[in-house]
């Protein structure tokens, strides 16, 4: 789904206009980079309605810089084309009337060519509205928001041609596996205890944020542990193999409803092929391999997961508050967008220490939490609230980023948010229990 959000109250700018224009090239730039590899024909079709177009995504990051900050702040301003700002509008009625999400697919025209026209018309008068702006303009908020807003859809872009490219026959390759070292052979589940008591959770301050994860607060825990590690593809199998897709016991009932009218038997991209199991990735189809973290699983399947395994889904407050002092580390060493793997790798030996191992990158994780405003949350005032507030209901709360995510992007109190049964993005779990309960 889209991801738009904004500050939870109007501050000052992170970033001076300078540094506001060159982060806003690497960006844009990046985003043209990830389509290098796609024909022409690869940039129209929509594979389902929770996935859009690459051609979308390029209009729409495009989109919205220009009714966000363009329109309203840039001098003498002309729209590229009027007609795009209700087609490539995404969620936000307060600025016209989107085009139906489903139907994305199905708009040909404006072409490829055109599509990349908009955003050098877009990106040129950027470059101008920056270039004379004052270190208070009004508008540089907006500006930031709308870079994050643009790495959002540079991880939906991948999940959305991986789902595309899964679709047809012929299982076309994104590009190759690049080549790596050798893996480790993964690490070993270990619990981490934890203490519990009155915590406080929440961005703190001193770096971007979206509305969502805020206002800083203060929450109560019972003691508890969590894993050193997600889940992987290898503890997966003994789950399928012990029947878990095939009985109702481990899942939830909306859950087990779900595997029967979807036919779920594995992860999504997963495929008994000659006796093993093989699963489509960005680089084609390959092999399972087990050390990995497993992803493509709903909160449904992880929720039954959790419960077979003796287990449970840590509550986001847990996952925060246990993964929260090894930002610094798992932001420097995990796997991202920016790594180039687009794929989950397998955790690396545990330090002498034992810290908790890829907090950060390869897979997002889903927590026990129901997508809600934090107490003292004020939806903030124009467009820009839109999003978050009215979505803030029957959806489930996912932690740390992925192999998808811009490495610059992710921080510890970021709250994704999907359905419970979505499972197209790079998803996966931690276990996390009730202290001195056991692991089966």
């Amino acid at each position: 789904m889209d991801r738009i959000a904004s500050p939870q109250a109007p501050h000052a700018p992170l970033l001076g206009p300078d540094e506001l224009l060159t982060a806003y090239r690497r960006i844009r730039s990046l985003t043209e980079s990830l389509c290098q590899p796609l024909a022409v024909e690869d940039f129209v079709v929509q594979s389902m309605p929770d996935a859009s177009p690459a051609k979308w995504h390029l209009a729409h990051t495009s989109w919205f810089f220009e009714a966000l900050a363009l329109g309203p702040h840039l001098e003498g301003y002309r729209p590229f084309d009027d007609a795009f700002n209700d087609l490539f509008n995404s969620y936000y009625n307060s600025l016209g009337e989107p085009f139906t999400r489903a139907d994305r697919g199905l708009v040909t025209r404006p072409t490829v060519a055109e599509t990349l026209a908009y955003r050098r018309h877009v990106d040129q008068r950027m470059a101008r509205l920056l270039g004379a702006a004052d270190s208070d303009a009004p508008f540089l908020p907006t500006v930031e928001i709308g870079l994050h807003h643009e790495q959002q859809h540079q991880e939906l872009l991948l999940t959305d041609l991986k789902h595309l490219f899964s679709r047809n026959p012929l299982a076309p390759s994104y590009r190759a596996e690049p080549s790596t070292p050798a893996e480790p052979k993964g690490a070993p589940l270990r619990w981490h205890d934890h203490d519990g008591g009155l915590v406080s959770i929440g961005h703190v301050g001193g770096g971007f944020a979206y509305d969502n994860e805020g206002p800083r607060h203060r929450v109560f825990l019972e003691p508890f542990q969590i894993a050193s590690r997600p889940v992987t593809c290898g503890e997966w199998l003994n789950f399928i193999a012990d029947g878990g897709y095939r009985r109702p016991d481990p899942w939830l009932s909306d859950g087990w409803n779900t595997v029967q009218a979807e036919g779920w038997r594995a992860p999504l991209y997963w495929y008994e092929q000659d006796g093993a199991w093989w699963h489509f990735t960005l680089s084609g189809p390959r092999a399972v391999r087990a050390d990995e973290p497993v992803c493509h699983v709903s909160f449904y399947e992880a929720d039954a997961y959790a419960r077979w395994a003796g287990a449970r889904l840590p509550r986001e407050s847990e996952w925060e508050l246990a993964l929260g002092p090894f930002e610094d580390r798992a932001r420097a060493t995990g796997n991202f967008l920016d790594d180039g793997y687009f794929h989950p790798r397998p955790a690396p030996p545990p330090g002498p220490g034992g810290d908790p191992l890829q907090t950060l990158g390869d897979v997002w994780e889903w927590t026990a939490s129901p997508y809600v405003p934090y107490p003292g949350y004020r939806p903030p005032s124009g467009a820009l609230g839109e999003y978050n507030a009215k979505f803030m209901s029957s959806q489930l709360v996912l932690r740390g980023g992925s192999c998808a995510t811009p490495r610059d992007h992710i921080r510890i109190t970021y709250r994704n948010f999907f359905p419970p049964h979505a499972r197209w993005q790079f998803m996966g779990l931690r276990l996390a229990r009730d202290r001195n309960s056991e692991l089966r």
